[in-house]
């Protein structure tokens, strides 16, 4: 059979410089906290290397596979923070452009026709801001990540996680220098493909990152940080731009420039931080990997796990074209999971609501500060129930978080549809009571979305690809989402325009989709080791199919291998 992937989902960080080894000794303390596990041991034939113990908590991995002693350090803890600023950043450029689109000084600036037509008393409510150029400042940042996110993928694989998530942040920090600077709107746009660049590099390499260190009882939580993070950028973006707009002429220089701030969070921490046991090994880097992988368990007992992953590793260098290797027929299944997640969370219509909120309060009634304040309460709802998740995710699994969401999201977009159809005509407000109500029923929309389709959208495709893809398949996930938020970005204004309230019953439908796939095509993967994966694949009604022919693919590689 193709060799074991236990450990892809548990490895982790070890330090590199003095610096971090200093750090890693402070973090040696009584108070870190303990989980105890059992675990069978194995021998390695490798030399065993002294490390140093942290007290830590034991995890037992479920399932039916081997168990490996997984000790959740504050050190593994620090690193899965450092490298989630990655999500921060990508969660602040999302809850600035909004907001800095609905500033006046900077529609006068850059788009002139629409800060006119906003204030022009008989102007279309629905249409006051449908613009191409001012949807394209938006748009523009995803398009770069869809391109520049295959990139990513050889980097991953290439150079390593840390190296690519350092890579983001650089990119980003540019695009934060020529947004915060621009005089014209060439200036405006090249800014924003730069920081698409930086999110595509950050959303290949953080998601593979959280998922190979954290052991698989709490994968799931540990890899929504990355979520989480996102959502916290989003909240203090609309804190900034509620600040900054009353600061004129230049309020929207300083909201684009703090941007910078996530990117160096992102670039410092990723000098504190090593590169994942996996990724070592892949590379060669047999005993820095085993070192690591001793460091970050806090135990010198980890001969089976390393063992898992150099017959992993092994398999996943035998292939030498992984996005080939994708069109596999037994990749089918986490292929099509991968991408099919990422059209419809986008399709939920969250990011038509994020990136606009202040636009689309102002257009139910509400004045600038007024519509700024009601995105930061949304964005506030945004963090506290992506808490919901990191909690429960790997207690209750993912398909109850999906499908209870699906259910509260129907009932808030028909809910907002319906009262715009009745109440919000072409040249009228809503009135102040109805107008809450709206904001209520966004907030409880975004509610759901944060503890489901958020973060379980970018959980599930980093968990269920095998090593040799994981990467490549990774990247098609996150290509995936660039595209469709891209095509969401610069079609939502006009959409807006053309079909009125008409345009929530239109996300309404794709939600009703989206929660018949997961009952009848989405497997759960709750406390399920990587290595064990493909079982769920074996054991699905549908996805069976695509796994007749698997057996024959391993026995294959075992043969290559020991020619190698």
């Amino acid at each position: 059979m193709l060799p074991s992937k236990a450990s892809l989902g548990d490895s982790s960080c070890s330090p590199k410089n003095p610096f971090v080894i200093l750090l890693s000794s402070l973090l040696q303390s009584p108070e870190s906290f303990a989980l105890s596990s059992s675990s069978p041991s194995s021998s390695s034939p490798l030399t065993n290397r002294r490390t140093v113990k942290m007290p830590a908590i034991m995890m037992d991995k479920p399932g039916s596979g081997a168990q490996f002693k997984a000790k959740f350090t504050f050190y593994v803890f620090l690193c899965c923070i450092m490298a989630a600023f990655g999500g921060l950043m990508f969660g602040y450029d999302i809850g600035i452009s909004g907001g800095v689109t609905s500033m006046d000084d900077f529609l006068i600036k850059f788009f002139p026709k629409v800060y006119v037509r906003k204030h022009q008393v008989k102007e279309n409510n629905y249409c006051k801001y449908d613009n191409q150029y001012l949807q394209l400042f938006t748009s523009s940042l995803y398009m770069a990540a869809l391109i520049f996110t295959f990139f990513a993928s050889y980097a991953c694989k290439k150079y390593g996680r840390r190296p690519t998530m350092r890579a983001a942040s650089l990119f980003f920090l540019g695009g934060v220098i020529l947004n915060a600077a621009a005089i014209n709107l060439t200036m405006l746009i090249i800014g924003r493909i730069l920081l698409g660049i930086g999110v595509g590099f950050a959303n290949n390499a953080v998601p593979l990152f959280l998922s190979e260190i954290a052991p698989a009882r709490i994968r799931g939580g540990l890899n929504i940080l990355f979520q989480l993070l996102i959502t916290v950028g989003i909240l203090v973006a609309n804190l900034v731009n509620y600040w900054t707009s009353g600061i004129h002429p230049s309020g929207w220089r300083i909201s684009l420039g703090l941007a910078g701030v996530p990117a160096i969070l992102l670039c410092v921490g990723s000098l504190f931080i090593a590169e994942t046991p996996t990724s070592l090994i892949q590379r060669g880097h047999l005993e820095e990997g085993k070192a690591t992988l001793r460091k970050i368990r806090g135990t010198p007992n980890v001969d089976a796990e390393y063992n898992e992953i150099c017959r992993a590793c092994e398999a996943a260098n035998l292939v030498k074209h992984p996005f080939r290797k994708l069109a596999n027929r037994r990749n089918r299944p986490p292929l099509v999971i991968a991408i099919v997640l990422q059209i419809f969370q986008q399709f939920t219509g969250i990011n038509a609501i994020m990136f606009y909120a202040p636009v689309l309060f102002q257009t139910i009634g509400f004045k600038n500060d007024a519509s700024l304040l009601s995105s930061v309460i949304t964005g506030l709802v945004n963090v506290l129930c992506t808490m919901v998740s990191v909690l429960y995710v790997d207690k209750v699994g993912r398909r109850v978080l999906l499908l209870e969401a699906a259910v509260q999201m129907l009932i808030s977009q028909v809910g907002i549809g319906t009262i715009l159809w009745i109440n919000l005509k072409s040249a009228n407000s809503l009135h102040h009571t109805v107008a809450v109500v709206v904001v209520i029923l966004v907030c409880t929309f975004v509610s759901c979305f944060a503890w489901s389709w958020g973060p379980l959208g970018w959980l599930i495709p980093s968990e269920t690809f095998p090593l040799e893809t994981r990467a490549a398949g990774y990247s098609f996930a996150v290509s995936s989402n660039m595209l469709f938020t891209f095509i969401i970005a610069q079609a939502f204004l006009s959409m807006l325009c053309h079909m009125r309230a008409g345009i929530f019953y239109f996300f309404s439908g794709w939600i009703v989709v989206m929660g018949l796939f997961v009952v009848f095509f989405l497997p759960e993967t709750k406390g399920i080791p990587i290595d064990e994966i493909d079982r769920i694949w074996r054991q699905h009604w549908y996805w069976k199919r695509y796994m007749d022919n698997a057996d024959a693919e391993p026995k294959v590689h075992k043969e290559q291998a020991a020619t190698v």
